[in-house]
């Protein structure tokens, strides 16, 4: 008996005894949680597709253009040279996870994942919408390929590639940002070709995930599922099966009417399977966590209407730690959690701090390769440089100009003296420093160089000077 307990262990709830997938058909939930996590959802769905098309001060709210290396998060413009600021803000967003997984477990999964929220309160609602509840589901799936079969399949189907070509285009909102969207779709998908096929390939990879993989995301493909075996312990909070109440000293037994269940020494689990009929990943709760679970609280409402149909107290699936289940623990913020907490206060920190020294206006002043110095009459000594200088704002910089600041001596630009930088644009082109040999102190020392727009010093840089050893 014990062993057939345990044979859950060896497959995951979506293989069946021949290996071959086994289709879920969860039934459709209700109760507390589930009311919590529609509202909690719906919020988050409205933020996705309005994010690309929030602007501050000019820039869209989140954008991640990986092709040309551009970021927006909240609004920050975060360019290659900011990449720095772009790891340590995904290290604090894989630290803020962490965190909360081993307080509460795989919380994320259950009530914030994009694949969740579009699974579970889209596309699952709109099946049962047309193929009805788990039972209706079961019985059209073995259904023969009749009219009322093909109808309810091809309508299907339909709204999900429709849907599915929504989510691509806000997706690619993010990637190229809202505004070339939008001018790409009043332009017409011919004039841009190559972006109606990306488009295309987006749409059948979302409909492949929501109408086929499904499940199996949070089951195979996500590594998040495994992350938590890790970091998890006995005093995390998850979704847990109450089995000292559950099963009490004879296990679980079928529900019969007017049977005094504590003196037969029976539990409170009935044995009814609604937790296991609910479940979108097709796991037994009552196993204990798995990596399957995603903290979804179905079960906790199944489970509760349950009890409350037979007289028997809620909560014995709920949101508990082992330790709270067999040794009646509250929850304490222990060491791991002080430690997570200490390191993710560190590096918000240090970000904020990053933040508020980064400049609108990035230069950087490279001597040109392969040159030397030039020898110039009246002791003047000349490096040529490139120069590249990044706008990170939504205006342009006008009028800039270079001057020496460490010593005395001229810039001079191989165009005209005074130019622009675009906004969100870059700038490059190509100057020469010119200084009194008298005033080097080596043959390769630094300089400092001020970046002016009109009268205002907007950005300071550093470059390294070559002059001739023997005038030293």
């Amino acid at each position: 008996m014990a062993q057939d307990q345990e044979n859950f262990r060896d497959s995951i709830g979506t293989i069946n005894e021949e290996g071959k997938r086994a289709w879920v058909f969860p039934k459709k939930p209700s109760g507390k949680f589930y009311e919590y996590r529609k509202y909690v959802s719906y919020f988050l769905l409205a933020f996705l597709f309005a994010a690309p098309f929030i602007k501050i001060n000019g820039n869209q709210f989140l954008m991640f253009n990986v092709l040309e290396r551009r970021f927006n998060i909240f609004g920050f413009p975060f360019w290659p040279q900011d990449f720095h600021l772009f790891v340590i803000s995904m290290i604090i967003g894989v630290i803020f996870v962490a965190l909360f997984t081993v307080a509460f477990g795989r919380i994320f999964c259950g009530w914030m994942c994009p694949q969740t929220i579009f699974m579970e309160m889209v596309f699952r609602r709109i099946e049962y919408w047309i193929d009805g509840d788990r039972g209706a589901q079961m019985k059209l799936d073995r259904q023969a390929w009749d009219a009322e079969k093909i109808r309810k399949r091809v309508l299907k189907w339909f709204i999900f590639f429709v849907i599915s070509f929504l989510i691509a285009n806000v997706f690619l909102a993010y990637l190229i940002g809202s505004d070339r969207l939008i001018r790409y779709i009043t332009d017409g998908p011919f004039e841009h070709l190559s972006t109606i096929v990306s488009l295309l390939i987006f749409t059948g990879v979302f409909y492949f995930v929501f109408a086929w993989f499904r499940e199996q995301v949070c089951i195979i493909a996500c590594p998040y599922g495994r992350m938590q075996g890790v970091l998890l312990d006995n005093k995390s909070i998850v979704v847990a099966y109450d089995h000292k109440r559950g099963e009490a000293e004879n296990g679980r037994k079928k529900w019969r009417k007017n049977e005094d269940r504590e003196a037969l020494g029976y539990g409170d689990c009935i044995d009814c399977f609604q937790c296991v009929n609910v479940c979108p990943t097709g796991i037994d709760i009552r196993n204990g966590t798995q990596l399957e679970c995603i903290n979804c609280t179905a079960c906790i409402d199944e489970c509760d209407t349950i009890m409350e149909k037979v007289n028997l107290p809620k909560g014995l699936i709920r949101y508990a730690s082992e330790d709270e289940i067999t040794k009646k623990e509250k929850f304490k913020f222990t060491p791991r959690l002080k430690g997570y907490s200490a390191v993710l206060t560190i590096l918000i920190g240090v970000l904020v701090g990053m933040l508020f020294l980064r400049n609108d206006l990035e230069a950087n002043i490279l001597r040109l390769p392969g040159q030397l110095y030039e020898h110039k009459e009246g002791n003047i000594i000349s490096n040529v440089y490139t120069y590249k200088l990044v706008n990170k704002t939504t205006k342009p910089v006008e009028d800039v100009s270079f001057k020496l600041i460490s010593h005395k001596g001229t810039v001079k630009l191989v165009r005209n003296e005074n130019f622009e930088v675009p906004a969100q644009d870059l700038a490059e082109g190509t100057l020469f420093i010119e200084i009194n040999n008298a005033a080097v102190k080596s043959d390769k020392e630094k300089v400092k160089v001020g970046v002016y727009s009109g009268d205002e010093l907007v950005e300071t840089t550093l470059c390294s000077f070559m002059a001739p050893r023997s005038y030293k």
